[in-house]
């Protein structure tokens, strides 16, 4: 479940938009269009419990999303009780009177659909996107969690989502660099009893000491219809969903009245500063909080606008002075927070490793100066309000994200068509307002400050701080937390109807794969697009082949480096006017580097897509190479070297991939290139690159959005004319797949609070006969939340927030791994529990399971083909495989074909724990011993590297 999300919507930025609103008192329904004559239409009503309904029709796709939101986030909570809002959320997902135990996600994956919730500070959020033909079942079982649940909460369900929960903890804070940063923030900002002054995720003792009674009353309080806020987005018939919503919804009774939260801004009448010496930190990082004012308020807009110009691009201070002028950092952040009850204004820098934080509090305020002798132009607010219009489009691109919006404008602003307000709010910024609130807020007022440093490494902590009381948790033997509960029948809660019985859903929506388009160019570029005339918007890619594969193992990171040099302006753009045009447009181009490709990644509005492939074709045909900037991006490449060598998460990969591989494959190497490696790389390096391995024909183009074949084909004239084509060898290498023993390496990161657990050896490519069969085959050992790996770890022993298997491939060989994340002391039982599931799998599965594969994997295309975004990675690949345009449907034949007997063949097949590497990062300490007495060929201490040290070289 997500954790300290707003979850809100991007859809308040259609600043030059010319909208038209009208209303209706009596139906209360608001259509909001645009010159393209988009509209999103809402009508609102009231259940006499309270519950206020929103109903939007789309039926662009087969297709429902329902959203509930209720008025209760952790700031609903007090001292010492902290977290209950987010461990609540997960008690919803366990069962109800009607809904068994770890049903709710397998009957909406059964469905085909996807569901989630999100806890923040100002509420909490449920939803599910299915095809239309479980919409009934979805009203069912949301309902049944409002209305029927509390009769089943019990003591075992209770202590395994705490466990749970305190897993997610370590993983998200306790495991991270500086996962620590907000709780000392948010304790020195917020004072004692201030419904900001704790974490969402909460205190780890107050997430130990909660209670069933505890839970029962948060329930009964915050969980009524009269303190939530349903919204039905997507294909459905009026009448026919309100007389559902009626029927489900209509009988549960109002509970507490909950009473809306005034806002409580704060203020400081002295600066705070604090610091801590971080064990996950190979870098030092500073925040500065301000506090401001809460959201919907002039100022706040004001405040966005201010830390954007503040932070954001070559063009801000920030940048000048910190990254330009004195080398303190690679990337500066500001952001306006404002929230339900106050609001924050937040600069955050990861220095260069080395550089102290007392040098960059410094540079801030040499950035403040600037700001303060430049002021603000009215083309700054010009190039930030074009960009607002696309992500306004993009934000309501999914019936997903008009629910979000819809919900969190009604629940904070009392009107879901607050929309209109919310755009002239953000229109009528000026530049005089971002001075005044810098003025107001942030010049020479007092704030929050700490200093993460690595530890060892105070004498980089700004002056004057203090320590902060930051707790570490100690790693203890695991104790199994056995509750029995009473055997007990469950009281079911009185009902007009009976409940227990599951609605039907009727047919499922045919496949309707949407019509694609296929062209060639001159120059060897193949195109492919698919025209979808929801919103007026482009999305687009160019994928040149090669990327890591053409790296030199002597030169590795060229390849890395090429996304970000080329992105530094053009033979006739500065760096800065690059930039600076691609945000007049209104448009976000990306490039970035994968193992396989090169891939430039645009996003634009409709009328700018021909301006916008103008500048793709200058950035790509006429590079600066800028030796300021490349300079700039070697030092960035190498701090962001330094401190994944501190993440738990990227030793494992880099470890797994080495020992998987090996060493004289490429992927054995981090596609980043390593420290010393990106050390020895020249401008000239990336040129005789460029020259060698940029071809159009080894490169695909797709394009999906508001604009037909021709027109597209059009823009890309003068690319064809102009980029002419050359030969491109991407070499092969061979894979050494030839394991014969179940190995485990274990990586040591002293103190650590998780393990990480990457299990697999090499499997096949995606262009193997087999691949998608063994996709499906996974499906039900670890390929979904309902995978027998997370049900065992994660629900029934609480050791894990998540576990996975799955297969990846390309063209090249991939592997089959097996991972997740466990609490330090249940490091050895989840890699036997993986190992046995593993092996035990392949003794094959139920026909309830196949017949839950089926349904999941083939219900779910419904929901495959909404967005620009699911649109373009379709086409991407089938690009990348030169597959057909109706290949969907063979997949969903495999799928239909997959018997028993197959699935089983299949398991045998590419499934052997006993010749997998297991690879484990986590505290050696006390987790490697145990390891000696397992079941395992070997067993090896092995560096960040993957290469053996001595046991005596640890500290155990």
């Amino acid at each position: 479940m997500k954790l300290g999300t707003t979850l809100r919507a991007s859809v308040i930025g259609a600043a030059i938009l010319a909208f038209c609103f009208t209303s209706c008192k009596d139906k209360a329904t608001t259509k909001v269009e645009d010159s393209a004559k988009l509209s999103v239409e809402f009508e609102k009503y009231e259940l006499a419990n309270g519950l206020d309904v929103i109903l939007h029709q789309d039926k662009s796709d087969p297709i429902v999303s329902v959203a509930i939101q209720y008025g209760v986030g952790s700031n609903r909570e007090k001292t010492g009780r902290t977290g209950f809002a987010h461990l609540f959320e997960h008690m919803l997902f366990q069962e109800s009177e009607n809904v068994p135990q770890d049903q709710f996600f397998k009957k909406i994956q059964d469905a085909g659909g996807t569901l989630n919730g999100g806890t923040w500070k100002d509420g909490t959020v449920y939803y599910e996107i299915v095809p239309n033909n479980a919409l009934e079942t979805v009203l069912w079982m949301e309902s049944d969690r409002m209305g029927f649940l509390i009769n089943t909460v019990t003591e075992s369900a209770f202590t395994n989502q705490q466990e749970v929960v305190q897993n997610e903890k370590r993983q998200r804070v306790d495991n991270n660099p500086y996962g620590h940063t907000s709780w000392v923030l948010d304790k020195n900002l917020y004072p004692e009893g201030h419904p900001y002054n704790w974490q969402v995720i909460g205190e780890l003792v107050d997430l130990q000491n909660a209670t069933v009674d505890d839970v029962k009353e948060f329930y009964d309080k915050f969980y009524g219809p009269n303190n939530a806020t349903l919204v039905l987005a997507g294909d459905f018939e009026t009448a026919e969903a309100k007389a559902l919503i009626e029927k489900y919804f209509g009988e549960i009774k109002r509970r507490q009245e909950v009473l809306p939260m005034k806002p409580q801004p704060v203020s400081l009448s002295e600066t705070k500063r604090f610091y801590h010496e971080d064990n996950f930190a190979t870098a030092p990082q500073l925040n500065m909080v301000w506090p401001t004012i809460e959201q919907y308020t002039d100022d706040a807009y004001a405040l966005d606008f201010l830390a954007e110009i503040l932070s954001s691009g070559k063009k801000a201070p920030l940048y000048k002075v910190l990254v330009k002028e004195k080398d303190l950092t690679s990337r500066t952040v500001a952001y306006g927070n404002a929230q339900e009850l106050a609001g924050e204004f937040q600069i955050s820098i990861t220095a260069n490793n080395g550089k102290s934080l007392k040098d960059v509090e410094a540079a801030i305020f040499e950035a403040f100066a600037l700001f303060e002798k430049e002021g603000v132009t009215d083309r700054d607010i010009e190039r930030i309000k074009a960009g607002l219009e696309t992500q306004f489009y993009n934000g309501i691109s999914s019936v997903l994200g008009k629910s979000f919006q819809l919900a969190q404008y009604n629940v904070f602003a009392g009107d879901p068509g607050f929309i209109e307000t919310d755009i002239e709010n953000i229109k009528k910024v000026t530049k005089e307002d971002v001075v005044r609130v810098y003025e107001t807020y942030i010049k020479g007022k007092p704030y929050v400050m700490t200093s993460f440093v690595p530890k060892g490494q105070v004498a980089l902590i700004a002056d004057n701080s203090i320590k902060a009381p930051v707790v570490e948790e100690e790693i203890k033997e695991n104790v199994e937390t056995k509750v029995e509960d009473a055997t007990t029948e469950i009281v079911k809660t009185p009902s007009s109807f009976d409940r227990s019985i599951e609605p039907a859903q009727g047919a499922s929506p045919a496949l309707n794969i949407p019509t694609s388009w296929k062209s060639e160019l001159k120059n060897g570029i193949k195109v492919y697009g698919i025209e979808q005339n929801e919103i007026p918007t482009v999305n687009f890619s160019l994928v040149i082949e090669g990327g890591h594969l053409l790296d030199d193992k002597n030169k590795n990171g060229v390849a890395n480096l090429m996304t970000d040099i080329m992105m530094e302006g053009t033979a006739n753009k500065t760096p800065e006017q690059l930039e600076e045009e691609i945000e007049l447009l209104g448009a976000s181009i990306n490039m970035y580097t994968t193992n396989e490709s090169i891939t430039i990644r645009g996003n634009t509005l409709v009328r700018n897509f021909d301006k916008t492939i103008k500048l793709i074709e200058e950035i790509l045909l006429e590079p600066r190479w800028d030796e300021e900037e490349f300079a700039r991006i070697k030092t960035k490449t190498i701090n962001q070297i330094k401190r994944s060598e501190a993440d738990p998460n990227a030793v494992a990969g880099r470890v797994y991939n080495k020992l998987l591989y090996g060493e004289d494959h490429i992927f054995s190497l981090p596609a980043s290139g390593t420290e010393a490696s990106v050390e020895a790389i020249t401008i000239n390096d990336l040129k005789a690159f460029y020259t060698k391995n940029f071809s159009p024909s080894v490169s695909t183009f797709q394009v999906v959005g508001k604009i037909n074949q021709e027109k597209a084909l059009r823009s890309l004239h003068d690319l064809e004319e102009r980029w002419a084509a050359k030969e491109v060898v991407i070499p092969e290498y061979p894979i050494a797949n030839t394991r014969d023993k179940a190995s485990l390496y274990f990586v040591d990161i002293p103190g650590a609070k998780q393990s990480v657990i990457n299990i697999g050896y090499i499997a096949m490519p995606r262009t193997d006969a087999d691949f998608y069969p063994a996709e499906v085959m996974n499906y039900k050992l670890g390929g979904s939340f309902s995978g027998n790996v997370n049900l065992i770890l994660r629900e029934e022993k609480g050791y894990t927030y998540g576990a996975r298997t799955g297969f990846s491939g390309s063209k090249i060989p991939g592997k089959f791994t097996a991972s997740s994340s466990v609490r330090t002391n249940t490091t050895g039982e989840s890699v036997k529990i993986f190992k046995e599931q593993i092996e035990a799998y392949k003794n094959g599965i139920s026909e309830e399971d196949l017949e839950f594969t089926k349904n999941a994997m083939v219900k779910s295309n419904a929901r495959r083909f909404e967005t620009q975004f699911n649109l373009l990675r379709m086409l991407q690949e089938m690009s990348a495989y030169d597959l057909p345009a109706n290949y969907i449907e063979g997949e969903e034949k495999v799928i239909n074909e997959m018997t028993l007997e197959r699935h089983k063949e299949l398991a045998n097949k590419y499934l052997d724990a006993s010749k997998m590497a297991y690879v484990v990062v986590g505290d050696a300490a006390t987790q490697f011993s145990q390891f000696k007495k397992m079941d395992f060929d070997e067993v090896l201490l092995v560096d960040k590297d993957g290469e053996e040290v001595k046991l005596e070289n640890v500290k155990m």
